[in-house]
């Protein structure tokens, strides 16, 4: 698709086709991830580079993927590595990632630092010949992240963007699911994220505690929209197809009056081709209502939530015929049909996938992102999110984020997304 027109034939297909792609199609991923075949050859010797609060969060999760093997840990910061060192015993420990990137026992590395340390980092590791996992936003500028992802484009290494969304296997199942047409004319989408936390750091040194909290300092911090709005920026790019045309929104400091410069309050309206505009908003001084990603469209209404999905029929929207099957719930205080991502293999046991008493995925998509990335590096395939979709997903969020500063309407230029 180019990015001046949403193909609306991509989304008007027919009920057929979704009625096939729900009960039949191939893409149905087993909720728990058992459906993919183990990884072949040893573990992945990994390093994790950057210890906070995240990095601990992959270390947990790579302890519990059997493709993966944890060698090194590095921090500048020693309490942190020391944290780390619980969660991975048998790693070793660094001040310096150029140590790790030196190792003979490193093959990959997990990039989870601040945003504005990535750049050097990643290129130094594709350098050094390392398969190199980035957290999102790869960059906190447009040509950081570019110079990464062109590095990573001319390397035979694996690069692979922390856009765990693209790995969610209800994700990956309900992608498809959207493209059968079962919005009907897509209208508009809606992205949130909200969470009471000062985002603020405390540390015995005002140096250190300089150093943890970039996230409130304009200089070094892509904001809400960057750190947090990037993954629903991303999953938009991916369902609707297309890349957004401008961005427009505000921010305020209205809970955290502590100094800080970046908006604790924002929202914004990227505005995708055909006049679907998405809207994201995001909070750190409430918790109502979490996270959710939300499609909606003249026919139907598609709400994700990390590990759960449900569609919301509207009352004139065409019968599909596999309604009977559905288990349905109140979702925003409406009935939604429960969408899950392993339906075909609960037919063919004989069970009825809308009346199971439970079809919640029990790992996190973090998991599967970083299992992904061990089975790219074995298997030399392509990884779920690679540096385009980071590279552009990167756009948007750098972009969306300047328009929220600058009060403005930034219009994208098509050129801004291409790699070149």
């Amino acid at each position: 698709m180019s990015n001046g027109s949403i193909d609306r034939r991509d989304f008007l297909k027919g009920a057929a086709a979704t009625v096939a792609l729900l009960l039949t199609a191939e893409q149905a991923i087993a909720a728990e991830g058992g459906a993919e075949a183990a990884v072949a050859g040893p573990p992945v010797k990994i390093g994790v580079i950057g210890l906070g609060q995240w990095g601990k969060e992959i270390l947990s999760n790579l302890a519990k993927i059997p493709s993966a093997q944890v060698t090194a840990i590095c921090d500048t910061y020693e309490p942190y590595v020391r944290k780390g060192k619980e969660i991975a015993p048998n790693a070793a420990t660094f001040a310096d990632y150029k140590a790790v990137l030196s190792s003979p026992d490193v093959e990959a590395v997990v990039v989870a630092t601040p945003t504005h340390q990535h750049k050097e980092i990643v290129l130094a590791a594709l350098q050094a010949g390392k398969h190199v996992y980035c957290e999102a936003p790869i960059a906190g500028s447009i040509e950081d992240a570019k110079a990464i992802a062109l590095a990573a484009q001319g390397s035979k290494q694996v690069f692979q963007a922390g856009l765990q969304g693209r790995s969610n296997p209800l994700y990956k199942h309900v992608l498809p699911f959207i493209r059968t047409g079962v919005l009907g004319v897509p209208a508009q989408a809606y992205g949130q994220w909200n969470q009471k936390n000062s985002w603020r750091r405390m540390a015995p040194t005002p140096e250190r505690e300089a150093e943890l909290n970039w996230r409130l300092s304009k200089a070094t911090s892509l904001g809400l929209a960057g750190e947090m709005g990037v993954h629903h920026f991303d999953i938009a790019n991916w369902y609707l197809k297309a890349m957004p045309v401008a961005a427009n929104g505000f921010g305020s400091i209205t809970a955290w009056k502590d100094g800080r410069d970046v908006p604790d309050t924002i929202q914004c309206i990227v505005e995708y081709p055909d006049g679907v505009n998405m809207m994201f908003s995001s909070t750190l001084a409430s918790s109502f209502s979490n996270t959710y990603t939300l499609f909606q469209g003249n026919h139907n209404s598609v709400l994700l939530r990390d590990k759960r999905a449900w569609m919301i029929k509207e009352n004139d929207a065409p019968l599909l015929g596999w309604e009977v099957y559905a288990r349905k719930e109140q979702t925003m205080d409406m009935s939604g049909i429960c969408l899950v991502a392993d339906a075909t293999q609960l037919i063919a046991a004989g069970k009825e996938p809308g009346h199971e008493a439970e079809t919640t995925p029990a790992k996190e998509a973090i998991y599967f992102a970083l299992e992904n990335f061990t089975r790219s590096i074995r298997e030399n395939a392509k990884c779920d999110c690679g540096p385009l979709e980071a590279y552009q997903a990167a756009v948007v969020a750098v972009k969306t984020n300047e328009a929220i500063n600058t009060g403005t309407r930034i219009v994208f230029q098509p050129e801004w997304f291409e790699l070149k």
